[in-house]
């Protein structure tokens, strides 16, 4: 393969965000919702410092061979910023993102949330998954899945 064939790479980039919540569902009981989450169904809430990180892959892209990259990281810093740092960053997910007042702030629906919001920012077909770690032993893994069958 010669220096200016197509080669295709993944990039990533993390950012930590802080951000609290309370796992309620309207649709269940406080019963319910008490014995489905538990401890993490405090009326008050309780917080976490996610780690996410956003994996962008090549798809139809690869590396530029004028300049050597898959994307800039200064412009892929910047979509992050406007895409989770300034909505989730030091906020209370359920009073302050609205996405959150009808779905409930589970990690999964967190990186849904993440996904969609880079999906509007960075160019088409370039984001490959999602990947937010809630806790060192919780992980979550999105790749725009639309739904499963059960």
């Amino acid at each position: 393969m010669s220096p200016r064939s197509a080669r295709l790479a993944r990039l990533s980039r993390s950012v930590t965000f802080s951000a609290c919540h309370r796992l309620h569902s309207k649709s269940l009981s406080d019963e319910e919702n008490l014995k489905l989450f538990g401890k993490c169904n405090n009326p008050n809430g309780h917080g976490h410092n996610y780690k996410g990180r956003k994996l962008i892959s090549i798809l139809a892209h690869g590396i530029d061979p004028v300049s050597g990259m898959v994307m800039n990281l200064t412009d892929l810093k910047e979509y992050m910023q406007e895409a989770i740092m300034e909505p989730l960053d030091h906020k209370n997910l359920d009073k302050d993102v609205p996405y959150f007042s009808e779905v409930v702030s589970t990690t999964e629906n967190v990186a849904v949330f993440i996904w969609d919001s880079l999906q509007k920012l960075l160019p088409q077909g370039i984001l490959y998954k999602v990947e937010v770690h809630e806790t060192e032993q919780n992980v979550v893994v999105y790749k725009g899945e639309e739904s499963v069958v059960r």
